[in-house]
This record gives C-alpha cells, structure tokens and sequence, in this order.
C-alpha cells in the first residue's frame, strides 16, 4: 500500500506529548492553542480556555460524542484442541455488527477456525480476512452490551510508541463522550471541559453533538499504511443535529467542526445525504468543504493523512509555516498535547 500525500516536516521527539495534562499540573482547557486564520495565514498564540474569544454568537461547535473502548485484550491462542499461545494481543480494529470485529491479533499465522479465549465469560472465532491487510474478522460469544461490558473490564486503551507509560482509561475520554465504539479516542474534543462548554453557550454558541467511532490507525507494520479510503468508519449525525447546521448556515453563522472525525462526518453526510452509514471519504486540498467553516484539532505527525484534510482548510505553504513556528514554540503533540483552532 502506498501513504497518503501529505506534509512532511521534522518533529522533535521532546515535543511529543506522552503525560495526559493533568499529570503535567494542567487543567484540560489549560493546553496551549495555535490560531490560524485562513484567509491572511496570520498566527496567534493562545490557551483553550479562551476558545469562546474567537467564536461569534450563533456560531454552533459540532464535538464528536463516541466513547474510547479499551481496545486491547489478551487472550489464549487455540486450533482446534491446541494451544499456541497462553497470551496473545488483540486489537480491536472496527465493529463490524454487534457480536463482530475486525481485529489485529498480533500473532502469526493465525487461521480461520482459530478460537480467541479471552476470559471465561469470552470467546471469539476467527471467521474471515480484511483483504490484503493482517486485520482478522472475529465473532465473539457475546454482543451489544453484554461484549462491551466485558471488553470494558479486561481491555486497555492502545497506547502508541510515544506514550511511554499506561494511563487509566479515563484519561482517554472526552468529558462528554457516550457512545461506546472508538478504537483511539476522538482526541480534538479532549482539551474541553464542562467549563468551557457553558461559556460557550453563556456566549450564545452553540454546540452539538455527532458520533463518529474511530477505527485502528497503525496496524503495527509499516508495510501496511492504511489509506483513508481503506480505513471505513461508522458515523451517525441525527436530524435535528443536521437541521441546526442547516439553520446556522442559512444565517451567515459559522459551523466548527472539532476534529477531523467530525469533517469527515459532516462532509461525508453532505455529500451522500445519508445522516447514518459508513464513511471512507477522503478530504484533501482539492476538496471543497461543504459544511465545516472551521476545524479545532491537535497536532498531526508529518506525513499524516489528517494534514491532507487541514489542507482542504488552509493551502499547504501556510499551514507548513505554521506547523514550523508551533515546533519553534515549543507546541506538544498527540492526543495528550496541545490545540489548532483553523478559522
């Protein structure tokens, strides 16, 4: 498979964000925030917590509900009546229906017919492949809430390479997440508190809320690059959510998407005009956003598919100089780091 397109810059390690906030003495609205304005490129230097100063009344803030699952799970590795390996890693990729995944079992070569016992209580079968990827469709014994409530108690959050301790699951969360069903957490939303939520509807800013459940990003290969047309995502935007968009838009109002899950969500809807499905869209530069007029998001490593989606924000030369004056300001990055509010 072939990476996306996209920035390419250095990052030094030192800036990548491997505490939650509140393990380096911050609140979560206290993380630093880089202004960038669309039109003239300027940059301005700010913290969170004054987001409401660059937001108007009527403008509405469409944050991504979806709730972090602990997505790795150890279990024992069986074919047929033998056991290959007492503990074996499983990643939860996607959710395929209520009893089925897809899954990174990180062990080789695991085949159709393998079983997966995660607990006593937790079983689950090997019944198919994700085409040319090492992802593996797996049924469990068990669906709906009864699969999460176990997943809830014997997973983990993933945790990538900068991330150099485990952190408890909460600190994965959103304050308002509550829908179950993301792999990694939706972390644009993160940097928000209940606080910061009032002031803004103090302001008369409105906010809403869509889901959208984030998929596995690395599959532990740098053979295999997930596109963002292969990496399938389940959305879900209700009609009188998209009836305020439809409304703030008709009144000249801004609608500010917090991260590219909900870009993805709300341009995915208004291209298809399906409020609840699948989406594989693919935002780049030549992409002409249809609803989002602005995106608060973290800080993405070079090369990332999500700088493509940025581009369809801000062309390319200023979002680099951007990007370079955050590095020489020191700005952390990942889901634990600091904000870019493109306006």
């Amino acid at each position: 498979m072939v990476a996306t397109k996209a920035l390419d810059f250095y990052l030094p390690s030192k800036l990548n964000a491997s505490h939650p906030p509140e393990k380096r003495g911050l609140l979560r609205d206290h993380v630093r925030m880089m202004v960038l304005d669309r039109a003239t490129g300027e940059i301005k230097h700010d913290h969170f917590f004054h987001l409401a100063d660059y937001l108007q009344p009527g403008d509405l803030v469409v944050l991504n509900n979806s709730r972090t699952i602990p997505a790795v799970i150890h279990a024992e590795w069986r074919r047929k009546t033998i056991q290959l390996a007492q503990r074996v890693e499983v990643r939860l990729a996607r959710r395929h229906g209520e009893d089925t995944w897809e899954a990174l079992v990180v062990a080789n070569p695991v085949k159709m017919g393998d079983t997966l016992k995660f607990s006593p209580e937790l079983t689950a079968t090997v019944i198919g492949e994700k085409g040319n990827t090492p992802l593996k469709i797996i049924a469990f014994t068990k669906k709906g809430t009864d699969l999460f409530n176990i997943i809830y108690a014997l997973g983990e959050p993933v945790r990538y390479e900068y991330i150099e301790q485990p952190w408890d699951l909460d600190y994965y969360q959103t304050v308002f997440a509550s829908h179950p069903g993301s792999v990694e957490m939706p972390s644009a939303g993160r940097a928000f508190s209940w606080e910061l939520l009032f002031k803004l509807k103090r302001k008369n800013i409105k906010v809403d809320f869509i889901q959208l459940h984030t998929g596995l990003s690395f599959l532990l290969d740098d053979n295999f690059v997930q596109t963002p047309e292969e990496n399938e995502e389940e959305y879900h935007i209700s009609e009188r959510t998209m009836e305020r968009i439809v409304e703030a838009k008709a009144s000249g109002k801004r609608v500010i998407a917090v991260g590219t899950t909900v870009v993805r969500a709300l341009e995915t809807a208004a291209m298809n005009g399906v409020l609840s499905g699948m989406t594989n869209l693919y935002i780049n530069q030549q992409y002409p956003l249809k609803i989002a007029d602005g995106i608060i998001t973290g800080f993405h490593e070079p090369k990332a598919s999500h700088l493509d989606m940025l581009s369809a924000f801000v062309s390319e030369q200023p979002l680099l100089k951007a990007y370079n004056e955050a590095i020489k300001a020191g700005y952390l990055w990942h889901e634990f780091g600091d904000m870019n509010l493109i306006l």
